[in-house]
């Protein structure tokens, strides 16, 4: 699962990792980058150049596609604000291959030139406090063309603060996403575990001193009553614009 944050937002927001926690806990692999450099968040347009964050999603997506572990993996993108209307116009694109679309309190109005075109099932999931952004969502569901569904939180404001609301939402996207990668075509599953464990980033189950070289893009804690699971990634230098090599 590729994430694509929001306007304000970061690889490194409490929320967008505690979605993406609650995702790995599932077996799901998740990347998460920065659309943007922080000198062009710097300039309001950027921020909402739904074309530019597209193409840096795309970007991503093709580099995270020329991995050995994840060359033949399902992907699939999970944007919230800015970021969902990115991951729709990215899913629009000839050719992109993504299993599973997932927006979370998203502008799908901005990607509305390329709404009918995205093929990838899509969930949209938006607060039910959120009148608005609901609305919007609403009008953007009837345009789309492929499989979707509007999920409404309720209590939920816009950046799912209410407690529950984020723990629902990502619950949710989990969902969503199992049900559709799990039924791609080149789905990626990891031994040693009675549960499918679903990678759009190859993520390893256990760790192997062999891969000690490995950068470690996002780690993925998983726990069970068995064992605890580290997903390690294999990965080579990223674009500068997304953070590069972690730290």
């Amino acid at each position: 699962m590729v994430s694509a944050h929001g306007s304000g937002s970061s690889r490194h927001s409490p929320r967008n990792r505690y979605a993406a926690s609650i995702l790995n806990e599932a077996g799901l692999g998740t990347l998460l980058f920065d659309l943007l450099t922080p000198e062009e968040e710097s300039g309001r347009a950027n921020v909402f150049d739904i074309e530019l964050l597209a193409g840096r999603l795309a970007e991503v997506t093709r580099w995270l596609h020329t991995q050995p572990r994840a060359a033949q993996a399902a992907a699939g993108y999970f944007g919230a604000s800015t970021g969902a209307a990115a991951a729709l116009w990215a899913a629009a694109e000839p050719g992109c291959d993504i299993a599973a679309v997932v927006s979370r309190g998203g502008r799908p109005d901005l990607a509305r030139p390329r709404l009918a075109a995205v093929t990838a099932p899509t969930l949209l999931i938006v607060g039910g406090h959120d009148e608005v952004v609901l609305d919007l969502n609403r009008r953007a569901q009837a345009e789309l063309r492929c499989e979707n569904h509007l999920a409404i939180v309720p209590g939920a404001t816009h950046l799912f603060e209410e407690p529950g609301t984020l723990q629902a939402a990502a619950g949710l996207a989990r969902d969503w996403f199992i049900s559709h990668l799990t039924h791609s075509p080149h789905p990626v599953t990891c031994h040693g575990s009675r549960k499918p464990r679903i990678s759009a980033h190859a993520a390893r189950c256990r760790r192997d001193e062999r891969f000690r070289d490995w950068a470690r893009w996002h780690v993925a804690a998983g726990r069970s009553d068995a064992r605890r699971r580290e997903y390690v990634w294999l990965i080579s230098p990223m674009p500068a614009w997304a953070g590069g090599h972690p730290p």
